[in-house]
């Protein structure tokens, strides 16, 4: 169980990444201006994971405190999809990373994969 909590875990993080870089392409502007966002805000979103959140973070957070910049990842890409019109998207990836997070602390595992 744990493991397939893991790669659930791991298919919403890119799934988040997704969303950043769809949200990016679709606000408008020129051209070049959404190339722009659409790699800036998912090169963002995975500075911030990098930094806090992956399991060999720069500067990992223990929970409670981890999920500050889980939140800002996830909830980030569920305002991109929300402001492109994808709002049952944005809500099935706000609530399947809640239960991912809920189900992995219930199992006592991290988002690491390590015991907690």
């Amino acid at each position: 169980m744990k493991a397939i909590n893991l790669v659930l875990r791991f298919a919403l993080e890119v799934a988040a990444l997704a969303a950043l870089a769809y949200g990016g392409w679709h606000l408008p502007g020129p051209v070049w201006l959404r190339i722009l966002t659409a790699v800036a805000l998912p090169l963002a979103g995975a500075v911030v994971w990098g930094q806090w959140v992956a399991p060999k973070a720069r500067r990992p957070l223990a929970d409670p405190l981890r999920l500050l910049p889980e939140w800002v990842v996830f909830g980030g890409a569920a305002v991109a999809l929300t402001a492109t019109g994808h709002i049952v998207l944005a809500v099935l990836l706000a609530a399947l990373a809640a239960a991912n997070r809920l189900a992995l602390r219930l199992l006592g595992t991290t988002t690491g994969g390590e015991p907690a």
